[in-house]
C-alpha cells in the first residue's frame, strides 16, 4: 500500500485548509489567456480524493480523474454520489506513468507536486508521456513543482500539524533531509489520530519528493513534446519564481 493509501482516512482533514477553489480559479484564468480553444475537458492526473475534479465538474467541465490508490478513488466517488451530471465525471484507477485511454483532453491537470513523486527522469517522462499522449495538439498542460532553488537555499525544515476531527484530533509531525545529488527531499511522516482520551492509532511513512531546476524541467517537457509557456509562482501563477517560492506553477502546452 501506498503511504497515501496509509492515510487516506486522514487525508481530507489535513489537506482542509488547502484552497482548492482558489487554484480551479486559477485554471480557469490560465486556460482563458493561454488557450486558443475552449476547455470542455480536463485529465487530473494523481486525483487523490477528488478536490479539483470535483470543483470543475461544478463549473461545467468534463473530468477524468485518475489515481493508483483504490482507497482514494473510493472517497472521491463516494463525494460525487448526489451531484448531477455523474456521466461527466468519472475517477480511473491506475499508475500515470502507465494509465492508457483512447480519450482525448482539452486540457490536463497534475496537482500537489504529484510530478515531484516521479523520482528519476524515466518516470517523469513517462508520466509526461501520459499527459502527451491524451492531450488535443494545443492542449493545455498545468502543474505544481517543487522548485531546486527554493529548495536549496531554503532548506526543508520539521514541521508539527494539529487539525481537529469530530472525534478528537490529528497530529502529523514532520521531519526531511535532502539528497542534493538526487534532487530528492525525504519527508518522514508520523499521524497520529487521537480521540478525546486515547491514541487510536499510529501510521509511520516516507514522502519521496524531487524537486526540479528551469532548464531541466524545459527539456524534460521538450522531449515529450510539451514546451513551457509560463513559471509563476504558487498560488499566485502571475508572480514571478524566485529562490523564496518553493511551489511553483507550470504551464505547458502539446506540441
Amino acid at each position: 500500500m501506498s503511504v497515501f493509501g496509509k492515510y487516506a482516512d486522514f487525508y481530507d482533514f489535513l489537506y482542509r485548509d488547502k484552497d482548492y477553489k482558489n487554484e480551479c480559479a486559477a485554471f480557469e484564468e490560465i486556460f482563458s489567456k493561454y488557450s486558443k480553444q475552449k476547455v470542455h475537458s480536463i485529465l487530473d492526473l494523481g486525483c487523490g480524493t477528488g478536490n479539483h475534479a470535483i470543483i470543475l465538474h461544478k463549473r461545467g467541465y468534463k473530468i477524468v480523474g485518475v489515481d493508483r490508490s483504490e482507497i482514494m478513488l473510493n472517497r472521491a466517488k463516494k463525494k460525487i454520489i448526489t451531484l448531477p451530471n455523474k456521466r461527466n465525471i468519472t475517477f480511473a484507477k491506475g499508475d500515470i506513468r502507465t494509465w492508457r485511454s483512447d480519450q482525448k483532453f482539452d486540457a490536463a491537470v497534475m496537482m500537489f507536486a504529484v510530478l515531484g513523486y516521479q523520482l528519476e527522469n524515466k518516470d517523469v517522462l513517462q508520466a509526461l508521456a501520459t499527459v502527451r499522449r491524451h492531450l488535443k495538439n494545443g492542449g493545455l498542460f498545468i502543474f505544481d513543482i517543487w522548485y531546486g532553488p527554493a529548495v536549496s537555499v531554503q532548506k526543508p525544515s520539521d514541521r508539527i500539524k494539529i487539525v481537529a476531527t469530530p472525534t478528537g484530533r490529528i497530529i502529523r509531525i514532520a521531519s526531511s533531509e535532502t539528497d542534493i545529488t538526487r534532487q530528492i527531499c525525504t519527508v518522514h511522516y508520523t499521524t497520529l489520530n487521537i480521540d478525546s482520551k486515547h491514541l487510536i492509532n499510529e501510521i509511520k511513512g516516507n514522502h519521496q519528493m524531487r524537486y526540479f531546476f528551469s532548464k531541466e524541467l524545459a527539456l524534460l517537457l521538450e522531449v515529450s513534446q510539451l514546451k513551457i509557456i509560463r513559471l509563476g509562482a504558487f498560488p499566485n501563477w502571475k508572480e514571478e519564481i524566485s529562490e523564496n517560492t518553493w511551489n511553483i506553477f507550470g504551464i505547458a502546452k502539446a506540441i
